[in-house]
């Protein structure tokens, strides 16, 4: 499932807690210095769920980012974990700047943050939203105000609230989002600092930033304590991260390790034409293992 598709799903989840099942063993030891995990479009698209679940245990991966809460159960039985929950009403759209839905999305975060935490999903993903015509001041203003308003409930419930970076360069919803005020890094910290709890920080998207900002070692030292879940894709391109894009991912990783990060590393490229998904995933789990 693309997270543009999964961001705006309803919030009107299942929460019942999803019991345990039976793990799948890894058959990969990894160095564990950095956690990874994947979206699903790292997989061939008409692979069946419960094998790209298998494969992926296998692979000593760790779980899978915005997978429906309804397929947690699924992933629980090869022992992976969702390492990143819905976002509870918010939507590319209409994001948290949108100050006249404050009042739902309260209500509709809140609950996602409640199933999250009784299904032990570390994180939910938050997005900004499209600014039409509102500046960056202003979004900053009314993001601010939202996040204040769930933050209590996140640090209650031990969840963290990622919010996003994304490209506004690319039109194309498969590399880009048109008009998302959360465009740069600097908007993104800037916000969480200002909101300044433990369960508010910002999803780094490595492939997003690179296309807005660059820099992307420096600006995960000097904003380090703001990041909370990093994603992967290769530029250009959004492919697999190797040879053939410009980011020295390696060096990223052994960035990424060195500050002794603890969370989750996802991977959301997309396997290039005729490539195998599975050889092409098991290398970029090579790459960044540090």
């Amino acid at each position: 499932m693309r997270r543009r598709d999964f961001v705006g799903a309803s919030a009107a989840f299942v929460s019942n807690s999803i019991g345990p099942l039976a793990s799948a063993q890894s058959n990969v030891q990894r160095k564990g210095r950095l956690k990874q995990t994947v979206m699903t479009t790292v997989f061939d698209p008409k692979m069946p769920f419960d094998e790209m679940c298998r494969h992926a245990a296998e692979l000593g991966l760790k779980g899978m980012d915005t997978v429906p809460v309804e397929s947690w159960p699924t992933l629980k039985k090869y022992g992976l974990i969702p390492t990143m929950g819905p976002t509870g009403g918010v939507t590319f759209k209409d994001g948290i700047i949108r100050k006249e839905l404050h009042d739902s999305l309260e209500k509709s975060m809140s609950a996602t943050l409640d199933i999250c935490a009784a299904n032990e999903c570390p994180n939910m993903i938050a997005v900004g939203g499209q600014r039409r015509g509102m500046s960056y001041e202003e979004g900053a203003d009314n993001a601010v105000a939202m996040l204040n308003r769930v933050k209590h409930h996140a640090e209650d419930k031990g969840v963290t609230i990622c919010l996003e970076n994304m490209n506004s360069k690319y039109k194309d919803p498969a590399f880009g989002r048109e008009d998302q005020i959360c465009d740069h890094v600097a908007w993104g910290f800037e916000v969480c600092k200002r909101v300044n709890s433990p369960r508010v920080k910002l999803l780094f998207s490595i492939y997003h930033a690179q296309i807005m900002d660059g820099d992307i070692c420096a600006n995960i030292r000097d904003n380090f304590a703001w990041i909370a879940h990093f994603d992967t894709g290769g530029v250009p391109g959004r492919n697999q991260i190797d040879d053939t894009q410009e980011i020295n991912y390696r060096f990223v990783a052994k960035t990424i390790a060195d500050l002794g990060y603890t969370g989750y590393i996802c991977h959301e490229y997309r396997p290039s034409p005729g490539s195998d998904p599975i050889r092409t995933l098991a290398k970029v789990l090579e790459i960044m293992d540090v």
